[in-house]
């Protein structure tokens, strides 16, 4: 067997883990048509002759004046719903580094690699474009440096490729990654005015939360007025209010204690939790923020041209595209290049430049980051947007090329993984320890035919 510092690059992990991957995969996966759907609907409508209709919407305010909290519509989608994708989020980067196969640190280090690359290279390339510009237009810096994974799912779904389960579980666990550093800089670099009180206040209830969740409390009526409650002086200090939802998944146990204090083979509330709101999460929340938040009007084909033509939405393109197929790939030729680690004999550079241009799909948080930057009102805002669809399109497009024609190969690959000869429940490409891990019980006999 080899040993850990020359295991393969991109590797398939244990079956549990390539089951729950796919799992979340075809959830996201229906999430990111829904996305896909509510974005083209804002895009028709805010150019459509009743595109004052779609602006009179998205700005309509609702909610209590008295607790700062009379918010538009767009506002609400973007601060409020966007806390539920990031409780998922969170909930899913924990679970991968508390129990997943992420807990060994020689396969994170290729995820979190390629997520920092595939943020700074963007971020570079945006900087570059945008220096001696207009005041104020390297506050996007960070806008290039998202991966919507709920994107580049549905892109996969329209394609029709068949991923082995290495590439699904390094696309997903890279975009985990990236969310939970977009909202790092989130919280520092687009934090205006800090209210320290207000701050303090948000741990009151966060830590009520994770006391009672960590007892195993699940009863909604409890913990949803106190992650409301902590949702709203988080808004209130004056960081984003989607913090924290990072911050309340962050609180929820993995895995399930025993009396002894042992861990127990059933899963924590996290797992729980995932399975209840991750439909809520791809099937409403981002749907409906893409909705508000992607309705750009684009003023005809000269507008279209004035808006590729601004440096902030060249910028953009230029990262989305060059710079997290650059930084990505990049930074996954480093871990080789250092570790002396080898992709995997199936897999080849081309394979992970295509899963690098999917990342270069950056839509939902894109969009949010782009609102902080430059605010609603401004025409930068607008360029901005402009230059998330084109480059997003763009980036599906030329990973498109790039895998289907490797699709043949993935074929191969994903038929050979889900091939049972002895029919035990478990494929045979891979191994008895990984049948342990799959079973309940740690057998690793043979299980009887359907037929028995």
């Amino acid at each position: 067997m080899p040993s850990s510092s020359s295991s393969p690059l991109l590797s398939r992990g244990s079956y549990s883990e390539a089951q729950r991957i796919a799992a979340v995969l075809r959830k996201e996966t229906v999430g990111g048509a829904l996305l896909l759907v509510g974005a083209a609907v804002a895009l028709v409508w805010a150019n459509s002759p009743w595109g004052a209709a779609y602006e009179t919407l998205r700005d309509i305010r609702v909610g209590p004046a008295s607790l700062h909290l009379d918010l538009s519509l767009g506002t609400w989608a973007a601060d409020g719903l966007l806390a539920i994708f990031f409780f998922v989020a969170g909930l899913e980067l924990k679970r991968e580094f508390v129990a997943g196969d992420l807990r060994e640190p020689r396969r994170a280090a290729l995820p979190i690699a390629a997520a920092v690359g595939g943020m700074a290279v963007p971020a570079l390339l945006f900087v570059l474009f945008n220096l001696g510009g207009e005041a104020g237009s390297l506050r996007g810096w960070a806008i290039p440096s998202a991966t919507d994974i709920a994107f580049a799912l549905a892109v996969l779904a329209v394609i029709s490729t068949h991923l082995p389960s290495a590439l699904r579980t390094f696309l997903l666990t890279l975009a985990v990654v990236d969310d939970l550093l977009a909202i790092v800089v989130i919280a520092i670099f687009y934090t205006e005015q800090l209210s320290i009180a207000f701050l303090a206040l948000t741990l009151l209830p966060l830590a009520v939360f994770g006391f009672l969740v960590q007892k195993r409390v699940r009863s909604w009526w409890l913990l949803l007025p106190l992650a409301v409650l902590t949702w709203v002086f988080m808004h209130e200090s004056g960081i984003h209010a989607t913090v924290a939802g990072v911050l309340l998944a962050f609180t929820v146990p993995v895995v399930r204690s025993d009396a002894a204090g042992g861990p127990d083979a059933g899963p924590g509330l996290a797992e729980q939790f995932e399975h209840r709101i991750r439909p809520l999460s791809a099937g409403v929340a981002v749907p409906v923020f893409a909705f508000f938040s992607a309705g750009v009007a684009v003023g005809g084909l000269s507008g279209l041209g004035a808006s590729l033509g601004d440096s902030i939405a060249i910028g953009i393109m230029a990262g989305l595209v060059l710079g997290k197929a650059i930084g990505i790939t990049g930074a996954t030729w480093l871990v080789s290049r250092f570790t002396r680690a080898q992709l995997d004999e199936n897999l080849g550079w081309p394979d992970v430049l295509g899963l690098s241009l999917l990342g270069g799909i950056g839509f939902t948080v894109s969009l949010l980051i782009t609102e902080l930057a430059y605010g609603a009102e401004s025409a930068s805002y607008d360029h901005a947007k402009v230059g998330i669809l084109v480059g997003t399109l763009a980036a599906a497009l030329l990973a498109t090329v790039v895998l289907r024609l490797r699709n043949s190969g993935y074929k191969r690959m994903y038929e050979e993984e889900n091939r049972d000869v002895d029919q035990d429940g478990i494929p045979d490409a891979w191994d008895p320890v990984d049948d342990r891990r799959a079973r309940p019980d740690g057998d690793v006999s043979p299980r009887p035919s359907a037929d028995g």
